[in-house]
């Protein structure tokens, strides 16, 4: 949506054309024209469409029924989102639109007005350039709307990799395992290392998880717990969470996973 957004700002209304609704179809057919690159992407996008027609005028939405052992690929499912965007999704998925940018940026003088931002000489080959690195991906699974709830939530994350820790411990992955703090002595030991790491990414788990959002955080708020006691350093942060705000404070050592010397 942004590119397109890109590719309309100041369109001349010749290029646009005059009667087409969709400018940015009509911009790549008028480009297509000249440039072969953008020539190909017209003929694939003209052919999703018309299996996208076979598909809707299909009673019930069934797909033609084809012979046994036949190797013909499947008609691609599009969501409304991919199909309104579909000039521009089909040429990235084919690692081209940085291409067809570049190209219109170098004849912006027959599509574009002069004060348009593909016009520009520093806007116009900037937005050529970011489209490289897009253009070089693979999209073979694109995400969909409900990718939300089919990817792995932060809490699931760290009880994985706390699974497949340094401990090897066997722990149950829906519950924690309990927190414990050993004092450190001068001479500590890589098993005590590894515990301290282990407290250290409990702890912060408790700020970051799956229930609550993270709106605030800072280090080194002091807190002082009675008033013969010196205040303590520590990390707060403000959570939100469905029904309700949390404020959190946890002191340094016990993020560091350690307690040093003191009770």
């Amino acid at each position: 949506g942004v590119v397109e957004a890109c590719l309309l700002h100041m369109l001349k209304r010749r290029a646009a054309g005059f009667l087409r609704t969709d400018k940015v179809a009509a911009l790549f057919t008028k480009v297509g024209k000249t440039y072969a690159i953008a020539g190909d992407v017209c003929k694939k996008v003209q052919e999703l469409q018309q299996q996208v027609e076979g598909r809707k005028n299909q009673p019930n939405g069934q797909e033609p029924l084809r012979r046994q052992g036949s190797t013909t690929s499947k008609t691609p499912v599009l969501t409304p989102q991919a199909i309104k965007h579909i000039w521009v999704r089909t040429a990235l998925i084919e690692k081209v639109l940085d291409k067809i940018v570049q190209y219109i940026v170098d004849n912006c003088s027959k599509y574009y007005e002069k004060e348009a931002l593909l016009a520009d000489p520093v806007c116009g080959p900037i937005l050529a350039s970011l489209l490289v690195g897009p253009c070089a991906l693979e999209y073979t699974k694109l995400k969909t709307a409900d990718h939300y709830w089919t990817d792995p939530s932060a809490d699931e994350l760290v009880q994985r990799h706390r699974i497949h820790g340094v401990h090897g411990r066997q722990d149950s992955p829906s519950k924690r395992p309990a927190l414990g703090i050993r004092k450190r002595h001068s001479s500590g030991s890589t098993s005590e290392d590894r515990f301290a790491a282990s407290a250290r990414e409990y702890v912060e788990s408790l700020h970051q998880n799956s229930r609550t959002h993270l709106l605030y955080g800072k280090n080194n708020v002091l807190v002082q717990p009675k008033d013969d006691l010196e205040a303590i350093p520590g990390y707060l942060s403000l959570h939100q969470s469905a029904d309700s705000l949390t404020l959190k404070w946890t002191p340094n050592q016990l993020m560091n996973g350690t307690l040093g010397d003191s009770e």
